[in-house]
């Protein structure tokens, strides 16, 4: 059943059917603006293409101005303004997303529906190999409504979308979209460029490039967090003692990093079909966590990460029940290097992955529509040198998943199902004592919703899910030091599967001079995973013992924006937001590195070429704290941000200035591992210009 390659997903792409298809069809591609569906944000395209109101779940989209004003080097750090959306912020260079206060394996990266397959869920240090610099927008799916995407992705999906593979024909005969930013708070540089050119009537080459440099990060205030102060102050050896007053730059958070990809797609009507080759390298800091103990020396380590990754894509217009054919694949070959202050290579990692999915969109009849599909995952990961934690690995995953939706009148219902085949297995390893282990678990998902009219514009859903997830490698196999979290982590072969049960209840209006988004949930896990500490230790490092025990989670998300009129040719709008996440593991307590409620609120104002934006963001005190936690203070930010199109003839050339945490605050996120070493950025001055021709 495993033993189905990947190029049998993929030869979609160039079977006879397909190739008829284009010869039968041969006329010219239309040539589409940069601002087509593609670029809509009513319109999501991550899955099957719906329209935003139509998905029960919580739903972000990104893209354009507002993109270009939260782009960072992260793609937890570009989505932390997001309803439900925290981050990991190991430092300014490894953020993943956390959803709902769920993260690592329980929520999925992808970049343009298959996975970023690096080792980011394996530790907080590993930065997600996906560069957001090369993002057309990025969509935001929350909640298990994800099960498209596997039966893991309980928290949800963060999809990044590019253009490497073009979906349309350039409207001119080379077109090129380039952004430069700078900014203050680590001096960084970052440029960004992409060319696209047609040939003939039918062919687009496509090329784009990035660089990004930093320096050390300059925070707002203290290194270390007040409680570290203290005990660092009373500390007798005098270099312990200097800690206590260490301010300014966060030591070892430079970063640098290239990316170059180039593709080909051949586009003819509704038929599309195309490849492209990705080269990401990059090399960050880890902030240093220091030690209070004299005898202990602070590691400064550098993490070199490679990339190489191979994407295909075909869609196929069909006739009868089905609307189109889509089919995904994806290839990577990743490793990186952590280096310790000689430049030496302490542990590599390495990751081979293939996915596949195809999919089938139905045509819509009668108010009935869907879709349904195949899913193929292989990786392979393989951990050398001193501080490895994990033996030699493999997953392979085979799902079949379906969606689908009826509406009458002022009522839409909509169903989901997968079945998920998953194989883990581990090679002996005699360094870490472990045997040779495999595991099988066969998962299931589903879900069942609704939502209805209630008023113009006003929808009111609900939706009942259930998830299975097999335990991920970690959660089976660890058994050493785990650099990351500064634990020695153990895992348990003989888990079970984790499953939940939720409900969510959203309420949303879509249009008008004020618009909302309302959603309610409740999640109950039973036999959920979790890292439990305990009094023993190994390798001068605590013992973490993965455990399993039934948990629930229960949050909300709100969200506003209101047009509040034009006063003196200033066109003003306000939004707000706020989220919520309350989680308890029967046995244990608090959840670990759950957000605080957040608060977050802005005004918009627009003249003509100008606009403008100010907001403040108030993240209150964690002090509901698992065991071996500290308690996070409050922190309020203020944010500025302008942004100038000078030219009326050319509006694709943006200039944009930005001001973020404008009173250069000490603050930390209750999320990261490092918040008691690493405060976020201090006052930050961005400038950036964007142009597209």
């Amino acid at each position: 059943m495993f033993e189905l390659p990947l190029a049998v997903l993929l030869a979609a792409t160039t079977s006879p059917t397909v190739l008829m298809s284009a010869e039968t069809a041969a006329q010219p591609a239309p040539r589409n603006s940069d601002h087509d569906a593609q670029q809509n944000q009513d319109i999501v395209v991550t899955g099957i293409r719906r329209n935003r109101e139509d998905v029960l779940g919580g739903i972000s989209v990104v893209s354009g101005e507002e993109l270009q004003r939260d782009l960072r080097s992260t793609i937890g750090e570009t989505l932390i303004r997001q309803p439900g959306v925290s981050a990991t912020s190991f430092g300014p260079n490894a953020s993943r997303p956390i959803l709902r206060g769920l993260g690592g394996e329980r929520v999925r990266v992808l970049t343009d529906g298959i996975g970023s397959l690096d080792v980011s869920t394996s530790s907080v240090d590993h930065a997600v190999a996906i560069n957001p610099l090369t993002a057309d927008r990025i969509e935001v799916l929350r909640g298990p409504a994800a099960l498209l995407f596997g039966s893991s992705a309980i928290g949800g999906v963060v999809n990044v979308i590019d253009s490497r593979i073009p979906r349309s024909m350039p409207e001119s005969p080379l077109h090129i979209d380039a952004l430069g930013t700078l900014g203050s708070a680590a001096d960084e540089r970052s440029a960004n460029a992409r060319i696209d050119v047609p040939v003939g009537q039918n062919i687009v080459l496509h090329a784009d490039g990035s660089l990004f440099r930093s320096n050390d990060v300059r925070t707002g205030g203290y290194i270390l967090s007040p409680a570290l102060r203290a005990e660092a102050a009373a500390n007798p050896d005098a270099e312990i003692r200097d800690l206590a007053t260490l301010k300014g730059d966060l030591p070892n958070s430079a970063a640098r990093s290239s990316e170059v990809a180039g593709g080909i797609a051949y586009i003819d009507g509704g038929f599309n079909v195309g490849a492209s080759i990705a080269r990401f390298d990059n090399l960050y800091g880890a902030p240093v966590r220091y030690s209070l103990d004299p005898d202990a020396e602070a590691e400064e380590v550098r993490l070199d990460q490679k990339q190489t990754r191979y994407d295909v894509r075909a869609e196929i217009p069909v006739g009868g029940f089905l609307d189109q054919i889509k089919v995904r694949g994806g290839a990577v070959r990743y490793r990186h290097d952590e280096l310790e202050d000689t430049g030496e290579i302490g542990t590599t990692f390495r990751s081979r992955g293939e996915e596949g999915r195809i999919e089938a969109v139905q045509r819509t009849v009668n108010g009935w529509g869907g879709g349904f599909g195949v899913q193929y995952l292989d990786r392979r990961v393989n951990v050398v040198g001193e501080e490895k934690y994990l033996p030699a690995n493999q997953q392979k995953q085979l799902g079949l998943f379906t969606l689908q939706n009826y509406e009458t009148g002022p009522v839409r219902l909509e169903v989901g199902a997968r079945v998920e085949r998953s194989r883990l297995t581990a090679e002996a390893d005699s360094d870490l004592g472990n045997p040779a282990l495999k595991r099988t678990f066969t998962s299931l998902a589903g879900s069942v919703g609704g939502s209805v009219a209630v008023a113009p514009a006003i929808r009111a859903g609900l939706n009942l899910s259930y998830s299975e997830r097999a335990p991920s490698t970690d959660e089976l196999f660890a058994n050493g030091p785990h650099a990351g979290t500064q634990a020695f982590e153990i895992g348990n072969p003989g888990f079970g599967k984790e499953r939940s049960l939720s409900l969510e209840a959203s309420l949303r209006r879509s249009s008008g001079p004020l618009t909302f988004g309302a959603n309610i949930y409740h999640t109950r896990f039973t036999d959920f995973i979790y890292l439990q500490p305990t009094d023993q230790v190994e390798d001068d490092l605590p013992v973490y013992f993965y455990r399993q025990s039934d948990a629930r989670f229960t949050g909300f998300e709100l969200e506003g924006r209101a047009r509040l009129g034009t006063f003196g040719g200033v066109e003003l709008a306000a939004d707000a937001q706020a989220d919520y996440v309350r989680a308890t593991v029967k046995g244990f307590g608090p959840a670990p590195q759950i957000p605080p409620l957040r608060l977050l609120g802005g005004f918009e104002g627009k003249a003509g070429a100008i606009d403008g934006r100010l907001e403040v963001e108030h993240s209150f005190a964690q002090n509901r704290n698992a065991p071996v936690e500290t308690e996070t203070k409050g922190f309020t930010l203020l944010n500025a941000s302008v942004n100038w199109r000078p030219l009326r003839e050319r509006p694709q050339l943006t200039l944009g200035l930005q001001a973020n945490n404008l009173f250069d605050v000490e603050a930390r996120r209750h999320t990261s591992l490092l918040k008691d070493y690493a405060p976020i950025a201090g006052r930050d001055l961005r400038l950036s210009a964007r142009l597209a021709f």
